[in-house]
Protein backbone atom coordinates (compact mmCIF):
# COMPACT_ATOMS: atom_id res chain seq x y z
CA UNK A 1 0.00 0.00 0.00
CA UNK A 2 1.11 3.75 -0.57
CA UNK A 3 1.14 6.01 2.03
CA UNK A 4 -1.53 8.47 1.35
CA UNK A 5 0.44 11.66 2.21
CA UNK A 6 4.05 12.45 2.50
CA UNK A 7 6.06 14.84 4.61
CA UNK A 8 8.56 16.77 2.53
CA UNK A 9 11.40 18.15 4.10
CA UNK A 10 12.87 20.68 2.12
CA UNK A 11 16.60 20.96 2.20
CA UNK A 12 17.51 23.84 -0.18
CA UNK A 13 18.47 26.70 2.04
CA UNK A 14 21.39 24.61 4.14
CA UNK A 15 21.87 21.15 1.68
CA UNK A 16 20.95 23.30 -1.32
CA UNK A 17 23.15 26.34 -0.80
CA UNK A 18 26.11 25.53 1.48
CA UNK A 19 28.83 24.54 -1.50
CA UNK A 20 27.69 27.41 -4.08
CA UNK A 21 30.83 29.22 -3.80
CA UNK A 22 29.20 32.93 -4.76
CA UNK A 23 28.14 34.46 -1.79
CA UNK A 24 24.24 34.17 -1.47
CA UNK A 25 22.83 37.42 0.33
CA UNK A 26 20.49 36.79 3.25
CA UNK A 27 17.81 38.76 1.42
CA UNK A 28 17.69 35.99 -1.51
CA UNK A 29 18.02 32.96 1.20
CA UNK A 30 14.99 34.67 2.96
CA UNK A 31 13.40 34.93 -0.23
CA UNK A 32 13.68 31.04 -0.35
CA UNK A 33 12.65 30.34 2.94
CA UNK A 34 9.56 32.58 2.44
CA UNK A 35 8.64 31.28 -1.03
CA UNK A 36 8.59 27.80 0.01
CA UNK A 37 6.38 28.49 2.80
CA UNK A 38 4.28 30.36 1.06
CA UNK A 39 4.02 27.45 -1.39
CA UNK A 40 2.96 24.95 1.43
CA UNK A 41 6.29 23.76 2.55
CA UNK A 42 5.87 22.84 6.27
CA UNK A 43 9.51 21.58 7.24
CA UNK A 44 12.49 23.49 5.95
CA UNK A 45 16.15 23.03 6.80
CA UNK A 46 17.11 26.56 6.61
CA UNK A 47 20.66 26.81 7.44
CA UNK A 48 23.71 24.94 9.44
CA UNK A 49 25.46 26.28 12.21
CA UNK A 50 28.81 25.33 11.35
CA UNK A 51 32.32 26.61 11.48
CA UNK A 52 32.66 29.81 8.45
CA UNK A 53 36.14 28.63 7.73
CA UNK A 54 34.96 25.27 6.66
CA UNK A 55 31.31 26.56 5.09
CA UNK A 56 31.63 30.38 4.54
CA UNK A 57 28.18 30.20 2.84
CA UNK A 58 26.48 29.65 6.03
CA UNK A 59 28.30 32.33 8.17
CA UNK A 60 25.03 34.31 8.07
CA UNK A 61 23.35 31.73 10.00
CA UNK A 62 21.91 33.98 12.75
CA UNK A 63 20.73 36.36 10.55
CA UNK A 64 19.24 34.00 8.36
CA UNK A 65 17.01 32.97 11.38
CA UNK A 66 16.16 36.23 12.55
CA UNK A 67 15.15 37.65 9.11
CA UNK A 68 12.33 34.44 8.75
CA UNK A 69 8.77 35.64 8.94
CA UNK A 70 7.50 32.44 10.56
CA UNK A 71 4.41 31.39 8.98
CA UNK A 72 2.02 29.17 10.84
CA UNK A 73 2.69 25.34 10.71
CA UNK A 74 6.12 25.15 9.37
CA UNK A 75 8.91 23.85 10.99
CA UNK A 76 12.20 25.46 10.49
CA UNK A 77 15.44 23.36 11.19
CA UNK A 78 19.20 23.74 11.12
CA UNK A 79 22.31 22.04 11.16
CA UNK A 80 24.15 21.97 14.35
CA UNK A 81 27.35 19.57 14.21
CA UNK A 82 28.44 20.58 17.96
CA UNK A 83 27.74 22.20 21.23
CA UNK A 84 29.06 25.84 19.80
CA UNK A 85 26.47 25.11 17.51
CA UNK A 86 23.46 24.06 19.02
CA UNK A 87 24.36 26.90 21.41
CA UNK A 88 24.03 29.50 18.57
CA UNK A 89 20.70 27.33 17.18
CA UNK A 90 19.21 28.09 20.62
CA UNK A 91 20.00 31.73 20.79
CA UNK A 92 19.01 32.14 17.23
CA UNK A 93 15.12 30.37 18.84
CA UNK A 94 15.57 27.59 16.35
CA UNK A 95 13.40 24.46 17.84
CA UNK A 96 14.51 21.33 16.29
CA UNK A 97 18.31 20.67 14.61
CA UNK A 98 20.38 17.90 12.95
CA UNK A 99 23.51 15.60 13.42
CA UNK A 100 25.19 13.70 11.26
CA UNK A 101 27.48 11.14 10.76
CA UNK A 102 27.71 8.10 7.85
CA UNK A 103 28.30 4.75 7.56
CA UNK A 104 31.31 4.57 6.08
CA UNK A 105 34.23 5.26 8.17
CA UNK A 106 36.43 6.42 5.09
CA UNK A 107 33.93 8.93 4.05
CA UNK A 108 33.39 10.09 8.23
CA UNK A 109 37.20 10.65 8.11
CA UNK A 110 37.39 13.01 4.65
CA UNK A 111 34.20 14.73 6.47
CA UNK A 112 34.57 15.22 10.19
CA UNK A 113 37.66 13.76 10.91
CA UNK A 114 36.60 11.12 12.61
CA UNK A 115 35.25 7.10 12.93
CA UNK A 116 32.09 6.17 13.09
CA UNK A 117 32.40 6.00 16.85
CA UNK A 118 33.89 9.20 17.21
CA UNK A 119 31.18 10.94 15.51
CA UNK A 120 28.65 9.69 18.14
CA UNK A 121 30.79 10.82 21.27
CA UNK A 122 31.25 14.41 19.73
CA UNK A 123 27.31 14.35 19.13
CA UNK A 124 25.98 12.49 22.46
CA UNK A 125 26.16 16.06 24.38
CA UNK A 126 24.51 17.63 21.76
CA UNK A 127 21.80 15.23 22.01
CA UNK A 128 21.55 15.48 25.37
CA UNK A 129 21.43 19.45 25.73
CA UNK A 130 19.07 19.48 23.10
CA UNK A 131 16.47 17.22 25.03
CA UNK A 132 16.60 19.38 27.40
CA UNK A 133 15.98 22.79 26.04
CA UNK A 134 12.81 20.74 24.44
CA UNK A 135 14.59 20.59 21.13
CA UNK A 136 13.93 17.86 18.36
CA UNK A 137 17.05 16.24 17.23
CA UNK A 138 17.51 14.68 13.63
CA UNK A 139 20.10 12.43 12.72
CA UNK A 140 21.56 12.04 8.77
CA UNK A 141 23.33 9.16 8.12
CA UNK A 142 25.40 9.31 4.66
CA UNK A 143 26.81 7.05 1.91
CA UNK A 144 23.71 4.52 2.84
CA UNK A 145 23.94 3.58 -0.82
CA UNK A 146 27.66 3.88 -1.67
CA UNK A 147 31.06 5.69 -0.54
CA UNK A 148 33.21 7.76 -3.32
CA UNK A 149 35.90 5.81 -1.29
CA UNK A 150 34.83 2.47 -0.48
CA UNK A 151 32.35 1.68 -2.77
CA UNK A 152 29.48 -0.50 -1.95
CA UNK A 153 28.49 -0.18 1.77
CA UNK A 154 27.07 -2.74 3.69
CA UNK A 155 22.94 -2.00 4.77
CA UNK A 156 23.43 -3.91 7.86
CA UNK A 157 25.72 -1.47 8.89
CA UNK A 158 23.60 1.37 7.58
CA UNK A 159 20.96 -0.32 9.56
CA UNK A 160 23.39 -0.40 12.89
CA UNK A 161 23.82 3.15 12.24
CA UNK A 162 20.63 4.73 11.61
CA UNK A 163 19.45 2.77 14.63
CA UNK A 164 21.93 3.81 17.33
CA UNK A 165 21.24 7.45 16.05
CA UNK A 166 17.69 6.53 16.92
CA UNK A 167 18.75 4.93 20.07
CA UNK A 168 20.50 8.07 21.10
CA UNK A 169 16.87 10.31 20.67
CA UNK A 170 16.66 11.29 17.25
CA UNK A 171 13.31 11.72 16.17
CA UNK A 172 13.55 10.65 13.04
CA UNK A 173 16.35 9.49 10.92
CA UNK A 174 17.45 10.65 7.38
CA UNK A 175 19.16 7.84 4.89
CA UNK A 176 21.43 9.81 2.37
CA UNK A 177 22.53 8.57 -0.80
CA UNK A 178 24.82 10.77 -0.69
CA UNK A 179 26.69 10.26 -4.44
CA UNK A 180 23.38 9.20 -5.69
CA UNK A 181 24.75 5.90 -6.86
CA UNK A 182 21.59 3.84 -5.28
CA UNK A 183 19.56 2.01 -7.26
CA UNK A 184 15.97 0.73 -6.16
CA UNK A 185 16.14 -2.30 -5.32
CA UNK A 186 18.99 -1.37 -3.34
CA UNK A 187 17.33 1.00 -2.75
CA UNK A 188 13.94 -0.85 -1.15
CA UNK A 189 16.65 -3.28 0.58
CA UNK A 190 18.55 -1.00 2.68
CA UNK A 191 15.23 0.95 3.74
CA UNK A 192 13.80 -2.68 4.69
CA UNK A 193 17.04 -3.47 7.11
CA UNK A 194 16.77 -0.19 8.62
CA UNK A 195 13.10 -0.21 8.89
CA UNK A 196 13.89 -3.41 11.14
CA UNK A 197 15.17 -1.08 13.83
CA UNK A 198 13.28 1.90 13.44
CA UNK A 199 9.22 2.68 12.36
CA UNK A 200 8.77 4.02 8.83
CA UNK A 201 7.13 6.73 10.16
CA UNK A 202 10.72 7.77 11.56
CA UNK A 203 12.63 6.89 8.52
CA UNK A 204 13.21 9.67 5.81
CA UNK A 205 14.82 9.16 2.12
CA UNK A 206 17.75 11.59 1.20
CA UNK A 207 18.53 10.64 -2.31
CA UNK A 208 21.28 12.56 -4.73
CA UNK A 209 20.38 11.99 -8.81
CA UNK A 210 24.07 11.72 -9.61
CA UNK A 211 22.94 9.00 -11.98
CA UNK A 212 19.14 10.03 -12.64
CA UNK A 213 17.92 6.96 -10.05
CA UNK A 214 16.65 8.99 -7.00
CA UNK A 215 12.74 9.06 -8.10
CA UNK A 216 13.09 5.31 -8.82
CA UNK A 217 14.70 4.66 -5.69
CA UNK A 218 11.77 6.84 -3.94
CA UNK A 219 9.38 4.81 -5.86
CA UNK A 220 10.34 1.62 -4.84
CA UNK A 221 10.65 3.07 -1.43
CA UNK A 222 6.85 3.86 -1.08
CA UNK A 223 5.15 0.54 -0.35
CA UNK A 224 7.53 -0.53 2.32
CA UNK A 225 6.40 2.23 4.29
CA UNK A 226 8.54 5.01 3.30
CA UNK A 227 6.63 8.41 4.70
CA UNK A 228 8.96 11.19 4.79
CA UNK A 229 10.95 12.72 1.59
CA UNK A 230 13.89 15.34 2.00
CA UNK A 231 14.39 17.42 -1.40
CA UNK A 232 16.13 20.73 -2.45
CA UNK A 233 14.08 22.86 -4.52
CA UNK A 234 15.77 23.00 -8.65
CA UNK A 235 17.67 20.18 -7.51
CA UNK A 236 20.31 22.40 -5.18
CA UNK A 237 23.08 20.91 -3.50
CA UNK A 238 26.03 18.22 -3.46
CA UNK A 239 28.54 17.03 -1.73
CA UNK A 240 32.18 18.65 -0.94
CA UNK A 241 33.62 15.24 0.12
CA UNK A 242 31.97 13.48 -2.67
CA UNK A 243 33.36 14.04 -5.97
CA UNK A 244 30.61 14.12 -9.34
CA UNK A 245 28.42 13.93 -6.81
CA UNK A 246 25.20 16.11 -8.33
CA UNK A 247 22.08 18.02 -5.99
CA UNK A 248 19.63 16.63 -4.09
CA UNK A 249 16.40 15.27 -5.61
CA UNK A 250 14.20 18.15 -7.28
CA UNK A 251 11.34 19.21 -4.94
CA UNK A 252 9.28 19.69 -8.14
CA UNK A 253 10.00 16.06 -9.55
CA UNK A 254 8.83 14.30 -6.31
CA UNK A 255 5.84 16.57 -5.94
CA UNK A 256 4.78 15.75 -9.53
CA UNK A 257 5.64 12.18 -9.29
CA UNK A 258 4.02 12.25 -5.33
CA UNK A 259 0.94 14.10 -7.44
CA UNK A 260 0.64 11.71 -10.23
CA UNK A 261 0.52 9.03 -7.76
CA UNK A 262 -2.78 10.00 -5.90
CA UNK A 263 -0.55 10.87 -2.75
CA UNK A 264 -0.69 14.26 -1.02
CA UNK A 265 2.12 16.39 0.38
CA UNK A 266 -0.06 20.00 0.73
CA UNK A 267 2.67 22.25 -1.60
CA UNK A 268 1.53 23.89 -4.69
CA UNK A 269 3.46 23.01 -7.50
CA UNK A 270 2.94 26.08 -9.80
CA UNK A 271 4.33 28.11 -6.95
CA UNK A 272 6.92 25.54 -6.03
CA UNK A 273 8.58 25.48 -9.76
CA UNK A 274 8.40 29.61 -9.44
CA UNK A 275 10.49 29.55 -6.32
CA UNK A 276 12.77 27.04 -8.48
CA UNK A 277 13.51 29.60 -10.83
CA UNK A 278 13.70 32.63 -8.55
CA UNK A 279 16.46 30.61 -6.90
CA UNK A 280 18.29 29.46 -9.85
CA UNK A 281 18.22 33.20 -11.29
CA UNK A 282 20.41 34.26 -8.43
CA UNK A 283 22.48 31.71 -8.94
CA UNK A 284 22.92 32.65 -12.66
CA UNK A 285 22.21 29.19 -13.79
CA UNK A 286 18.70 27.40 -14.84
CA UNK A 287 17.18 25.03 -12.85
CA UNK A 288 18.16 21.16 -12.66
CA UNK A 289 14.14 19.98 -12.46
CA UNK A 290 12.94 18.39 -15.77
CA UNK A 291 9.50 19.24 -14.71
CA UNK A 292 9.91 22.99 -14.13
CA UNK A 293 12.06 23.09 -17.51
CA UNK A 294 9.10 21.09 -19.00
CA UNK A 295 6.05 23.56 -17.12
CA UNK A 296 8.09 26.80 -18.00
CA UNK A 297 8.87 25.30 -22.00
Amino acid sequence: MLPERIKLVEVSPRDGLQNEAQTIAVKDKLALIHGLQAAGVKHIEVTGFVSPKWVPQLADASAVCAGIQPAAGVHYSALTPNLKGLDAAIAAGIKEVAVFTAASESFNQKNINCSIDESFARFAPVLEKAQAHDMQVRGYVSCVLGCPYEGEIDPKVVAQVAHRLHQMGCYEVSLGDTIGTGTPQKAAHMFSLCAEQIPTAQLALHFHDTYGQALANIHACLPLGAAVIDASVAGLGGCPYARGASGNVSTENVVYMLHGMGIETGIDLAQLIQVGQQISSVLGRSTNSQVAQAFSG
